[in-house]
């Protein structure tokens, strides 16, 4: 945890801790301030951001999980079969660029993010990277957040649809132990579905836990390997991207 979020950072709590530790009230006072001034900060930059977008005629995804997901390898197959290529992709991690150059190969515009020690990103991070990518002919540009259940869910980056994805072999619980995350999707992919038999995955337990959580969100049901959901994802972000009445444009940043 990085400590800028308001997601704690410093030492973890000690196992058995007790929950009547006293807090110094002034200390926690300053710190909800600074943390309400970031967001809004964020949030101002976040707007800016998908006006941008949508100038450039592009849908915009915020892409979710814990790390070990499967977002790279789902955005690898989504970068194939895009039937408008090229897509564009902002990624996140705390080191390495080993993810965009695996979606550079497979066809996608790719520019990396290192946050270092920051564990989520932030939309002034997303408008620095978007000045990279040269957006012509581009219609999808997605974020691959960092790899984070927690401290991603609060910062707007400027997406027009926010996308968790939940692979079968975290288990069927991730909803209940995270409803922040999964709340605020627009759309979760349930992704590894073929491995569903060989980890003895639960479905209708994890179906029924996101129906609780997220009850207005979109599921579908995906595998990277397979290629099983990719049509109708793909046909569902077309869709959404046609009722945003989003056109790309054919010129690059200045």
């Amino acid at each position: 945890m990085c400590g800028q979020c308001g997601c704690g950072g410093g030492a973890a709590p000690e196992v058995g801790a007790t929950a009547a530790t006293p807090i110094d009230a002034p200390e926690a006072t300053r710190q909800l301030t600074l943390q309400r001034r970031l967001l809004e900060r964020n949030d101002l930059q976040a707007a800016a951001n998908r006006s941008h977008f949508e100038q450039h005629g592009l849908l915009a995804l915020n892409l979710l999980s814990a790390p070990g997901s499967g977002k790279t390898a789902l955005l690898e197959q989504l970068a194939a079969r895009w039937p408008h290529p090229p897509v564009g992709v902002i990624v996140g991690d705390l080191a390495t660029d080993n993810d965009a150059r695996r979606l550079q190969a497979a066809g996608a515009r790719a520019v990396q993010i290192r946050t270092g020690d920051l564990c989520h990103l932030e939309a002034h991070l997303v408008e620095r990277a978007f000045a990279q990518l040269d957006s012509r002919g581009m219609e999808l540009l997605v974020i691959e957040n960092v790899g984070n259940l927690v401290c991603p869910t609060g910062f707007d980056l400027g997406e027009h649809l926010r996308l968790a994805v939940l692979s079968v072999t975290e288990g069927e619980d991730k909803p209940l132990k995270y409803p922040a995350l999964f709340r605020s999707a627009d759309a979760v992919l349930l992704n590894k579905i073929d491995l569903a038999e060989a980890v003895a995955f639960r479905r209708d337990e994890a179906l029924a836990n996101l129906a609780t959580i997220a009850p207005a969100a979109r599921l579908f049901e995906v595998s990277a390997r397979s290629g099983t959901g990719l049509v109708e994802l793909i046909g569902w972000l077309e869709q959404q991207r046609s009722q945003r009445g989003l056109q790309a444009r054919a010129h690059a940043h200045g």
